[in-house]
């Protein structure tokens, strides 16, 4: 297995475990933030597939016309570094658009990540990040990420109730 199926099956293993974990989350819970807690479904879901769009597009081969069609401008700063989620439902995008576009983003992703040369993983990501230095990076970090986040949704569907996974 080379270095970018590698990376790409981790991405693709992340994603599966995220939607298994959405499958169990009624969209009415999206924009609840639990008593105690910080964040809510919808904020993580959009946040993630931002976080695909600059990590395996942007990064990997910049901003192109068009990206707006993946993914809507409003969510690279609506759910980027430092943005707050918001439990209005009026502020945010609907569940249905949320996880169109996370699957949109996902499937673009890995269409284009296909085509990348193994030499092309060791330049530098089209703009810096503090935990890489290369492009591969950024698909190992892609992963990583996306489980970390998964954790957080995990948490959040225990705070809101929720059984423990079987």
């Amino acid at each position: 297995m080379t270095r970018l199926e590698c990376a790409i099956e981790q991405i693709r293993l992340a994603r599966e475990y995220t939607l298994r974990l959405l499958a169990m989350i009624d969209s009415a819970d999206w924009y609840r933030i639990p008593p105690g807690g910080v964040s809510n479904v919808a904020w993580q879901v959009g946040h993630l597939a931002m976080a695909e769009y600059r990590l395996c597009l942007d990064r990997i081969r910049g901003v192109r016309p068009g990206d707006d069609e993946i993914i809507p401008r409003a969510y690279l700063t609506q759910f980027g570094r430092g943005s707050v989620p918001d439990p209005d439902p009026a502020r945010n995008p609907p569940a249905e658009e949320l996880r169109r576009v996370l699957e949109r983003v996902h499937e673009q992703s890995l269409r284009e990540l296909a085509g990348v040369s193994d030499d092309d993983l060791d330049a530098p990501p089209g703009s810096p990040h503090p935990l890489f230095n290369t492009k591969f990076g950024a698909l190992t970090w892609t992963a990583r990420h996306e489980m970390l986040h998964a954790g957080q949704l995990g948490l959040i569907r225990r705070q809101l109730g929720a059984a423990p996974l079987p």
